[in-house]
Order: C-alpha cells, then structure tokens, then sequence
C-alpha cells in the first residue's frame, strides 16, 4: 500500500459511504476476524444517530477510482452521560502503523464529537494504554455505551460487568465464650480436656495497604479475563 499524506485523509461516516462498506469490513476483520456477515451487518448500523461509523480515507493514487480505506472507529453514546461518546474498533491499516495515521484517526473523531456538542469520550485498551495516555487520555470507570437508543441495561448489570472478583470474605473465628456447656455424660467421667494454648503476645501485623493506581494496574478484566483499561478524556 502506498504511504498517502496525513494532509490528503478525511474521516467519512460510512453510511454516507456505502460503496467502502466491504473494504471497510477487510479492514476490521485483518485485526478482528468475524465473518463477513456480521461484520457488514455491523457498519450497516452505523447513522447520524449513532452509533456511528467512521472511515479514515486516503485518495486512490488511479484517478476516479475510490479512495482506500485506511483507518476505522465506532463512535456509540452513552447511557446516563448526555455529552459522552464510547469509542470502539478502533484500527488502522497494519501497513500504515506508527506513522501517524492513528493519532490523526484520533484527532479526527475528537474534532468530529466537538462539533457535534460531546465534551467526553470513553474507550478501553489491553494493550495501547500509552498511546492513548500519550493523546490525553486518563483512566477512568466503565460506561455502557447504547448500541440501539431502545435498550437499555440496568446499572447494576453495568456494575457487575468488568469489576474484579470481590475478595472472599474472611471467616469469623467462633467465641468460646458465647457456646453452651456440653452436657454432663452419663456413665463415668471423663478426664478434663487439656488446657487452651497460650494466648500469642504479639499482636499480627496490619493487612498491608493497596499499592497506589498506576498506569499498569486495573481492577477490570474482559469476558475472557483479561485486564481491561477504561479511560476517558475531556475535548
């Protein structure tokens, strides 16, 4: 693939683009394979209404021809959060990786959000966390974002959804004080049990504290559980 100018790419809905619809499903599925099927079903979805697709273009070097598909994000709203985007899908073209194309895919649905009145954006990462750090991204809590504007999910479903397994709760040694005398047994005695061990002198020491957030540490993992990263930034 040719290696276009950063100055010659605009960022197109697919929507309004229909043509690139299948060239735009290679390119998902080179990084994320699904069938064909339910990858063209998914851009099908995409509208002014969200969610929505977006297509970063380059020009066809063969004049008239259409232009080539080099870069993908799925922009979806957010349930409670009016002014917030979920940016999903996010890819560009292996070919074209770490020359600037993703921060200008970036730049360019952040560009397109402001102008629509959204002031947040949302995504998760496993393993770009410092490309989006290194674009302003900070990490923040899951959201949901809305697929279609009728469903809607209860927020302790959200809740549930990538948090980490609670720690099992410790057992409660049981009071020697607080359980009845045995009954006397019939028939000779018996002799007295042994005496209680001494108690320990020395006091256990204080659970250790959770180490400080940092960028390598998260408490949310995937269905396949792997860590998850949200974050999030104000545009």
């Amino acid at each position: 693939m040719p290696s276009p100018s950063l100055a010659e790419l605009t960022l197109e809905p697919v929507h309004c683009r229909p043509e690139l619809l299948d060239a735009c499903a290679d390119l998902i599925n080179e990084q994320w394979p699904r069938s064909r099927a339910f990858r063209l079903h998914s851009l099908g979805q995409s509208s002014d209404n969200f969610p929505l697709c977006l297509m970063l273009l380059s020009p066809h070097p063969t004049p008239g021809a259409a232009p080539i598909v080099v870069g993908h994000a799925r922009l979806s709203r957010v349930l409670d959060r009016p002014q917030s985007l979920l940016v999903e899908s996010v890819v560009v073209a292996r070919a074209l990786r770490g020359r600037g194309f993703g921060r200008h895919l970036m730049e360019g649905l952040e560009a397109f959000a402001l102008a629509r009145g959204f002031r947040r954006l949302h995504l998760t990462t496993h393993d770009q966390l410092y490309f989006y750090v290194h674009l302003g991204y900070q990490l923040g809590e899951p959201v949901q974002g809305l697929v279609f504007t009728s469903q809607r999910l209860p927020t302790t479903l959200l809740s549930a959804f990538s948090r980490a397994p609670s720690p099992r709760p410790y057992c409660k040694a049981p009071s020697l004080t607080s359980q009845a005398s045995p009954r006397a047994p019939k028939g000779p005695s018996l002799p007295p049990p042994p005496p209680l061990p001494e108690p320990l002198t020395t006091s256990p020491p204080p659970p250790s504290s959770p180490p400080p957030p940092n960028l390598l540490e998260t408490q949310y993992h995937d269905l396949r559980g792997c860590p998850i990263f949200w974050m999030e930034k104000e545009i």
